[in-house]
């Protein structure tokens, strides 16, 4: 017997005097109604409720047990009440696994501005370059760039598209060459990026898609560290726009091959979370801020 649920269907039949209208009260059957009333007679050793054909009512027994399920149901409600308004208080620690390139772009600047309206939020940030390194306990909130998620499991909110660009260094350049078209990449160094393809590039034009082979000259695990190297001059990259928007506007970086875009150039940046229907506030809070920051930048962006 779960004896505070059964408390609670003793207290509405003590009120309405009735096992049918308790039951439908309640949204349980009748004898889901007796067989707990039964149940707390028999635990309590006496009978609570004088029940005929005709009539209920309480036994004076009854009637003192009433009382006193009353009172304690109450505090029971308070209790609850009391912890749920503490949960629902914006504070605690958020865990937020992110894109390498998105950590060191976009996060810091959502982090900020969030921090301003809930400044007893803390963050505990992970950086990653594939989501297939990331489980759902290691955050309570995952920012990752892809063409398209698949796991159905989690929430997938799609934030903003983002493009990526052929880009090298002007000392680069200099030393080495513009490339004008694509086919003349295979006579430069390149830097690879992990998630960038290891043998091949494609361009599209107007009429043709054009596939280049290329010669990696350094390999990276981190689109940081390929940026790095490309504002070294070792080489030329395929690097988000976001990741580089300051040194394309400084000329530190220049893009190249305007003409022929990338063939897979495009890609969204996800916020993924967890579909649980109870979260911490601090979560909720935050998934329904960067949702309303988006929403605002997309519309200031098309106006």
């Amino acid at each position: 017997m779960n004896q505070i649920a059964a408390m609670r269907i003793f207290v509405k039949v003590a009120e309405y005097l009735n096992f049918t209208a308790t039951a439908k009260e309640l949204g349980v059957s009748t004898a889901v109604v007796t067989r707990n009333i039964a149940a707390l007679e028999e635990h309590l050793h006496t009978r609570l409720i004088n029940r005929t054909t005709r009539s209920v009512s309480l036994t004076a027994p009854g009637r003192t047990y009433w009382d006193a399920c009353t009172q304690l149901l109450k505090q029971l409600d308070l209790i609850d009440e009391d912890i749920a308004s503490a949960t629902n208080q914006t504070t605690g620690a958020l865990k937020v696994a992110v894109t390498a390139s998105y950590a060191v772009t976009e996060l810091p600047r959502l982090m900020a501005a969030y921090h301003l309206v809930e400044p007893n939020v803390s963050f505990e940030v992970s950086a990653f370059e594939s989501m297939n390194s990331v489980t759902l306990s290691d955050f309570d909130v995952c920012f990752v760039a892809e063409r398209r998620l698949r796991d159905s499991s989690l929430v997938c909110r799609s934030l903003e598209p983002f493009r990526e660009v052929v880009a090298a260094a002007p000392e680069y350049l200099a030393r080495s060459g513009v490339p004008l078209k694509p086919e003349q990449l295979e006579r430069h160094d390149i830097v690879l990026t992990p998630n960038a393809p290891a043998r091949f590039w494609e361009f599209r034009d107007r009429t043709d898609t054009r596939r280049v082979a290329v010669k990696p000259l350094v390999s990276t695990t981190t689109v940081a560290a390929a940026k790095a190297a490309v504002i070294a001059g070792l080489g030329i990259a395929r690097l988000p726009v976001s990741l580089i928007r300051d040194e394309l506007d400084s000329g530190q970086i220049r893009p190249l091959l305007d003409h022929f875009p990338l063939n897979d150039d495009n890609r969204t940046v996800w916020m993924v979370y967890s579909g649980q229907r109870l979260m911490p506030a601090a979560v909720r809070s935050f998934i329904d801020f960067v949702a309303s920051h988006y929403r605002t930048f997309t519309a200031e962006a098309a106006a």
